[in-house]
């Protein structure tokens, strides 16, 4: 077997646009939804519904990540819901516990 034969070479593919315009599509989307946490973390007064706020744009990022980065766009809806469901719970849960902590905080004072 001669040397020639064993050396590979590097093909270079043309770049595929709509890929492309995916990525900058994803990319625009999660920078609109920061952009609106950023302004909203500078114009409204803190309290719950501030907290209330970031948390639901934040479901909503890690949503539309799971479904671009981790492929679940392809998947059966039932495989995404049943990971989103149990996160918009816990932050449910969150939600409520901090609300019910401040308020017993409040009443023990």
């Amino acid at each position: 077997m001669s040397a020639h034969q064993n050396h590979s070479t590097l093909e270079v593919l043309p770049r595929n646009k709509a890929k492309i315009k995916k990525i900058w599509k994803t990319a625009l989307i999660l920078l609109v939804i920061t952009a609106i946490e950023f302004l909203l973390a500078f114009t409204m007064e803190r309290g719950m519904l501030l907290f209330a706020i970031f948390i639901g744009l934040t479901i909503v990022k890690a949503g539309y990540i799971m479904m671009e980065f981790m492929h679940l766009k392809e998947e059966s809806k039932v495989l995404f819901w049943s990971i989103m469901l149990p996160l918009i719970t816990l932050m449910w849960l969150l939600i409520a516990l901090f609300k019910e902590g401040a308020d017993i905080f409040m009443y023990r004072w």
